[in-house]
């Protein structure tokens, strides 16, 4: 376990090296500063809202900003992918569209492809960040 979470991934999963501790997840070196004048990554996602009984499909590049301004009772999913992606969703779940809108009735089909999305990462935000920390790590 590192000493204090991680600041670039949020992670408490650390290794213990000679030259100090260094993060599971991501790789950033604990205590090492963040270069805050590298812009952050770009990271986009595909996002599941439930409002009601409808579902959401979305995608932006800045979930945070994004989600605050929709009006939504849960997030639901994140899974990483842009706009190719969303209309490839949207394509898929076309019989449970409203409209021409980006909102879908709840289904069956919708819903277990949902819950397969959702599986993979317990909490959205976490998922998001872990990719953030990844593409900081890829970029050196």
């Amino acid at each position: 376990m590192l000493p204090t979470p991680c600041r670039l991934c949020g992670s408490r999963l650390g290794v213990r090296w000679p030259s100090g501790w260094l993060c599971a997840v991501c790789e950033w070196r604990h205590g090492e500063p963040i270069d805050d004048e590298l812009p952050p990554p770009r990271i986009d996602v595909v996002y599941y809202l439930r409002f009601e009984d409808r579902i959401k499909i979305g995608t932006t590049a800045r979930p945070r900003q994004r989600l605050a301004a929709i009006w939504h009772d849960e997030l639901l999913a994140f899974e990483p992918g842009d706009r190719l992606l969303e209309r490839r969703r949207h394509e898929s779940f076309a019989a449970e569209r409203f409209g021409r809108t980006e909102w879908f009735r709840r289904s069956p089909a919708l819903d277990a492809h949902i819950a397969s999305v959702a599986a993979l990462h317990e909490d959205p935000w976490s998922a998001y960040a872990l990719w953030t920390s990844e593409a900081i790590a890829r970029r050196g």
